[in-house]
């Protein structure tokens, strides 16, 4: 085996998929009673990609993750490990890892990484721990989501917020470390502020009791977040041997533009700091919102190869996580 204390671990390349269609927040008023002003007020958002039946989570989890790896100059023979970040995935007992996995066309190590909205900072933790420990030398992490399967387009609570996407990266060894340590958790007192309803048990015992879907205290997860992250993001600096001064780009999940204004403020971060906002035309897209967010930042030039950036995920159960990469 090689000698895990010279490895490092770094980010090789970025991919996403973004759905084909685009809902506006006048679409989504024709089943709510909403408006455009009231869904741009309380979220940001303006409009938000709506996977059709073709973009399967398979499907746009395997684009997300062949971009990834053509912008690494990888073929997938060289992963030694797939992991996949969901919490809509339909079928459990295939994971959508071995899926994903299979299309890419490789037999390889593949697990399904469930902790909602931080599930990609998990699976980056885990990623950069395996490729330092010598147990592979790249790995690929991907984020994907179609909430829309799991939310009701009748409910006023979350049908503006939730979307589809797909976003991937690969860590690969490296001589300088480009993935700080994770610091990672939840709080599952409070989970039940958002979570499936009904859920399978209830499902089991009561056929008649309709599909599931996200029920959400909207104010509860707010104010948890809001309070919560900002010492979680000062940990993940602390970890990774750097202060706040040091960040040149933030990119906190992708729930509300409001939590990240709240997240900026509570930091004081400089105006030189570049703010992800994806959320705009994006929406929420659970797991795959911070890989999504760093693509569009890459493409429209806002940020640079190596610009040290502050990922914080955090979402149901409650988990959160959150490290400082360097970026590709």
């Amino acid at each position: 085996m090689s000698d895990p204390s010279n490895r490092q671990a770094a980010l090789a390349g970025v991919g996403a998929y973004r759905p084909r269609r685009t809902v506006t927040n006048e679409e989504i008023c024709e089943l709510i009673d909403s408006t455009d002003e009231w869904i741009r007020t309380r979220s940001g958002i303006v409009s938000r990609g709506w996977a059709e039946a073709d973009e399967t989570l398979d499907a746009i989890a395997s684009a997300a993750a062949s971009e990834a790896l053509g912008a690494a100059g990888l073929e997938a023979a060289a992963l030694g490990l797939v992991l996949v970040a969901t919490c809509t995935n339909g079928q459990p007992i295939q994971p959508l890892a071995a899926r994903v996995a299979g299309k890419l066309g490789c037999e390889v190590a593949a697990l399904e990484i469930n902790a909602t909205c931080a599930g990609f900072c998990y699976g980056l933790g885990l990623a950069r721990d395996v490729v330092r420990g010598g147990t592979a030398e790249h790995v690929l992490v991907v984020g994907a989501e179609r909430m829309t399967d799991v939310v009701d387009p009748r409910d006023r609570g979350t049908s503006f917020l939730f979307a589809d996407g797909a976003g991937a990266v690969v860590v690969s060894r490296s001589e300088r470390e480009g993935v700080g340590p994770v610091i990672w958790g939840s709080d599952g007192p409070r989970g039940e502020v958002l979570r499936l309803v009904p859920d399978f048990t209830q499902l089991r015992n009561d056929p008649g009791c309709g599909l599931p879907s996200v029920s959400m205290q909207g104010r509860r997860v707010f104010k948890w977040a809001a309070e919560a992250m900002p010492p979680v993001a000062e940990a993940a600096c602390k970890a990774a041997g750097v202060s706040l001064a040091d960040i040149d780009v933030l990119v906190p999940h992708q729930a509300n533009q409001r939590i990240t204004e709240a997240i900026v403020k509570a930091l004081d971060l400089g105006d030189s700091v570049v703010v992800a906002d994806d959320i705009v035309t994006t929406g929420n897209t659970s797991s795959a919102s911070i890989p999504l967010a760093l693509h569009r930042m890459r493409g429209d030039g806002r940020v640079r190869p190596g610009d040290r950036a502050l990922l914080i995920g955090f979402g149901g159960g409650l988990c959160y996580a959150a490290q400082v990469v360097t970026l590709p």
